[in-house]
């Protein structure tokens, strides 16, 4: 059980951004957590918004995940990306003023080996439709990370009142 968890940086947007970047991670911690309650501009009810890190863009990142909406259930696997994606974010057909809650967890993000991550997500739009995914993911890289990046898909915003924290923890 982690003994310490300490906020490293936060976010919450007063505009719209395509973006949010958290860069020059500290190497103090064992693990991270990035927790955020997210909505952006684009026209569905239940979209999803990508995750980098290190500014890579190579076909480094690979996920499974399960998802369900209240009346069914599915999975699917991608390999071999330029970004995780699949990360629930509600759009603008949603209820106003609701946001998804999103937790990504990046163990051993200082390792020399490749990173796993485990990312939970739910959309609540106050309507019919619900949207829940659980995402199991890889990088390869072995670099330790120092930088993540969340951005929407195409030219899409993230609205204001988007927070972004960004914790570590240590375990000793």
């Amino acid at each position: 059980m982690a003994n310490t968890y300490t906020l490293i940086a936060s976010n919450t947007l007063s505009t719209t951004a395509a973006s949010v970047t958290f860069s020059s991670i500290p190497s103090t911690y064992t693990d991270l957590v990035l927790r955020m309650s997210a909505r952006n501009d684009r026209a569905v009810t239940n979209g999803t918004l990508n995750l980098t890190i290190n500014n890579l863009s190579t076909s480094i990142y690979s996920w499974t995940f399960l998802q369900g909406n209240g009346s069914a259930a599915s999975s699917n696997r991608n390999s071999a990306t330029t970004f995780l994606s699949d990360i629930p974010l509600v759009g603008s057909s949603a209820t106003s003023n609701t946001f998804s809650s999103i937790e990504i967890y990046l163990p051993s993000y200082l390792a020399s080996q490749n990173k796993p991550v485990g990312i939970f997500g739910v959309n609540e739009t106050n309507a019919t439709a619900i949207e829940m995914k659980a995402n199991a993911g890889l990088i390869q890289s072995t670099a330790a990370i120092d930088r993540i990046d969340i951005s929407n898909t195409s030219t899409f915003q993230f609205v204001s009142g988007s927070s972004f924290f960004l914790y570590g923890i240590k375990n000793s």
